[in-house]
């Protein structure tokens, strides 16, 4: 039942909105056009209409689906929808959608990334797209500002495998074709890429003081970021005391001890991927500095296939490109970041 807030203002529900993209991506060129579709989970399946909101400034259109055509490098922003419903008890509406952020993009070349961040061990794909279609003899990636991948031939899309921590960055492609006997290139803005561990270094938490525990009683929270992919493998926690385990492995990430001075570690283990890290080893009571018995070999990631496995020709082509050693070679181009107004300069 919709929970009435306030009979002197629209009376909010407990729905919130989300906005779709159905076009094929958030960042586009100017001049294309995008479709964005508000949806509501609603299990009584309501008849609701619809507001959009660029900012904080609400959009003419009010229908489940907006298209916005011949877009321009202005109108980029985080774009959100609202859902209204008139009742008796007067008009309702859903919490605000989370925003979507929409990229128009002014130049002549646009780096593609996928929306979620890569892991560590995962390959990367980047996808450099271009306004027009042209026989690209050469396209360079670039981390950084700095080029980690040069390919001949009009390839397109660049695959970087085994991700590691270091290689999240701002990333660019160059793509360079000839004209009339002159070459010209072009290079896109920077993108932000992100590459997270698959399991992080865990951290143990120890609370002395609960009520629901005894008074010789203590608990152990072992705390850790884990990234898998859906449906993610199931996580393992073990706890020790002085490196020796307290107990058997447990799916919940926190375990109750007895009360007793000594170093307290945990251990996050994900069987199916070979995957365990540590945390450091915490001191709880009076304890003195002791050489704690060796641990295990920590290993903290396995190599992951591509989240997404690139098209057999793409893979013949690109079997022979490997990351060269870093370079610091510029390139002398002219950077075309407004509306396609713009000419390409030939070099």
């Amino acid at each position: 039942m919709d929970a009435v807030i306030s009979f002197l203002y629209p009376l909010v529900t407990s729905y919130r909105a989300f906005v779709e993209i159905v076009s094929e991506s958030s960042r586009i060129f100017s001049g294309e056009s995008l479709q964005l579709r508000c949806s509501i989970p609603d299990a009584y399946m309501s008849t609701w209409s619809f507001l959009w909101f660029r900012g904080s400034n609400q959009l003419p259109q009010t229908g489940e689906t907006i298209r916005l055509w011949n877009v321009k490098v202005k109108e980029s922003g985080k774009f959100s929808c609202q859902g209204a419903r008139e009742t008796d008890m007067g008009t309702i509406k859903t919490k605000p959608s989370p925003p979507v952020e929409i990229s128009v993009d002014g130049g002549w070349a646009i780096l593609y990334a996928p929306p979620h961040p890569f892991l560590v061990g995962e390959t990367m794909n980047l996808t450099c797209r271009l306004r027009v279609n042209r026989p690209v003899h050469e396209t360079i990636l670039y981390r950084n500002g700095v080029e980690v991948m040069r390919q001949n031939g009009s390839i397109l899309h660049f695959y970087l495998t085994d991700a590691t921590l270091e290689d999240s960055g701002m990333y660019s492609c160059r793509a360079s074709w000839d004209v009339r006997r002159q070459t010209l290139s072009v290079i896109s803005a920077a993108t932000q890429v992100h590459v997270l561990e698959v399991l992080s270094e865990p951290m143990l938490e120890i609370v002395a003081e609960s009520v629901n525990m005894r008074t010789d009683q203590m608990k152990l929270i072992c705390h850790v970021q884990y990234n898998a992919r859906a449906p993610a493998p199931p996580i393992n926690y073990y706890f020790y005391k002085n490196n020796i385990r307290l107990g058997t492995a447990t799916s919940e990430n926190h375990d109750v001890v007895r009360r007793a001075p000594g170093w307290y570690s945990c251990r996050a283990k994900v069987p199916l991927l070979g995957l365990f890290r540590w945390s450091e080893a915490k001191p709880f009571g009076k304890v003195a500095e002791i050489q704690l018995p060796p641990r295990p070999h920590v290993r903290s990631y396995m190599p992951l296939a591509p989240a997404e496995s690139p098209p057999e020709h793409i893979l013949t082509a690109a079997a022979h490109v490997t990351r060269p050693q870093l370079s610091t070679e510029t390139h002398a181009v002219k950077e075309l970041t407004e509306d396609s107004t713009h000419s390409l300069v030939p070099h």
